[in-house]
C-alpha cells in the first residue's frame, strides 16, 4: 500500500460511552493507520459525509445503545447513495449474535464484541483493505 489505511471511528446517536471507541482509535493509530475520530452524538449522515470528505478506507461504528438495527442499515444506504461502495463498514459493541448475522447479510463487515483483542481488529481491517481497495 502506498499510504496508511484511513479509518473513521464513529459514535452514533445519544450513546455517551466512548471509552471503547477511543481505545480502538488509539490501537488502530498504533498499528500505523490514520484515524479520524468523530466524537459523540453523530448522525448517520454526519458519519458518511465525514467518511467521504476524509477519503477513508473503513468506517468503524461503536454502538452500545441497542440501535444497531437502525443505525447500520441507515449508514449502508447513505454509503451506497454517496458511492462509498468500496469502503468497509465494521464496528462493535453490544450486538446480539442473531442481529450480527442480519447486519452482515445487509453488507456490514465483521462486528466485534467488547474485549476483542485490538490486534484482531487491526488485522481484519488491514486484510479487508488489502483485498478490496486499490491505492
Amino acid at each position: 500500500m502506498k499510504r496508511p489505511i484511513r479509518v473513521l471511528v464513529a459514535k452514533v446517536g445519544l450513546d455517551g460511552h466512548d471509552r471503547g471507541a477511543r481505545i480502538i482509535a488509539t490501537s488502530l493509530r498504533d498499528a500505523g493507520m490514520e484515524v479520524i475520530y468523530t466524537g459523540l452524538r453523530q448522525t448517520p449522515e454526519m458519519v458518511v459525509n465525514t467518511a467521504l470528505q476524509e477519503d477513508v478506507d473503513a468506517i468503524g461504528v461503536s454502538i452500545l445503545s441497542g440501535a444497531h438495527l437502525t443505525v447500520f442499515p441507515k449508514i449502508i444506504a447513505l454509503m451506497e447513495a454517496k458511492g462509498l461502495t468500496d469502503v468497509l463498514l465494521t464496528g462493535g459493541g453490544i450486538i446480539p449474535s442473531a442481529d450480527t448475522e442480519k447486519l452482515q447479510d445487509m453488507g456490514v463487515g465483521k462486528l466485534f464484541a467488547p474485549g476483542t483483542n485490538t490486534q484482531e481488529i487491526a488485522s481484519y481491517i488491514t486484510n479487508w483493505v488489502a483485498e478490496n481497495r486499490s491505492f
